[in-house]
């Protein structure tokens, strides 16, 4: 039996408007939306821009505060109040992000041997060779040649600095990874080495992912289980072979329509050309 790294109950987020009273204005973004993530296991949440996915990796990953909900990662609740440098520590040590777009979470200044280790300093006591000897290995798991290491976000191609985001969340050991379009802004033979670089981490950390995207296709090759999301609400969920090759809700359908026939899967390149 696998242990259990993330549970989701009844997760709401009710935003209010800009000069809005409490009580008017109100905007229902995640409506009841519940899910587990298993030890090494992946779950893909799909749905198109508006549907609240990008609303439940924000409070996975306690950038937003649910309105109502539990949210419990490697054990620990989640939701419950405490000081917030502590519980910006413990909850990065558990789960970290990549975005979209690496460039705008990336130190311009730093290279990316530094943005790695600043990772390490803030989680664990290192000196500063194991420090070094670590941000190597880092950036070899994520397929990072010496020069890319030493280079700055704008000598870096897109893949590249991805990459450089993946190994920098990988760096605080992590139990779960969430993935917010993180392909999306890359063009499809780059989208396909670093999905086969996320699935190899994987296997070889079984470390956990929750992958957000609008794509289905782009799914198929990380995700375990899918939940897909309309308007903030679950309209369905199930394995990713099922909600692929048999969907039952017409929204599902809409999605399923763009994904290539079954057998689609992106082809490996060399780890190092992006």
């Amino acid at each position: 039996m696998h242990e259990q790294v993330i549970s989701a109950e009844g997760l709401r987020k009710v935003f209010i408007a800009r000069g809005a009273s409490a009580g008017d204005g109100k905007i229902v973004a995640v409506d009841d939306i519940s899910f587990m993530v298993s030890d090494g296991g992946s779950l893909a949440i799909v749905g198109e821009s508006g549907s609240g996915k990008t609303t439940v990796a924000r409070m996975l990953v306690g950038l937003t505060r649910p309105t109502a909900g539990r949210i419990v990662i490697a054990g620990q609740d989640r939701t419950k109040p405490c000081k917030r440098s502590s519980k910006r520590q413990a909850r990065g040590r558990d789960i970290q992000i990549v975005f979209q777009d690496p460039y705008s979470s990336l130190d311009p200044r730093q290279t990316a041997a530094q943005s790695i280790e600043e990772v390490l300093k803030l989680h664990f006591s290192l000196s500063r060779a194991d420090r070094a000897d670590r941000v190597q290995r880092l950036a070899g798991q994520v397929g990072l040649d010496e020069r890319q290491v030493g280079a700055r976000p704008r000598a870096l191609s897109g893949g590249q600095r991805q990459r450089v985001a993946i190994a920098r969340a990988l760096a605080a050991e992590p139990k779960a990874l969430v993935l917010d379009e993180s392909v999306a802004s890359l063009d499809v033979s780059i989208q396909a080495q670093i999905l086969n670089l996320l699935a190899d981490i994987r296997e070889q950390t079984r470390i956990s992912y929750v992958f957000i995207s609008h794509d289905l296709a782009v799914v198929r090759q990380v995700a375990d289980h899918v939940l897909v999301m309309q308007h903030g609400r679950a309209v369905e969920s199930g394995s990713t072979e099922q909600i692929l090759g048999s969907p039952e809700h017409p929204y599902t359908k809409l999605l399923r329509s763009s994904v290539p026939g079954r057998g689609w899967k992106p082809a490996r390149r060399n780890a190092r050309q992006a």
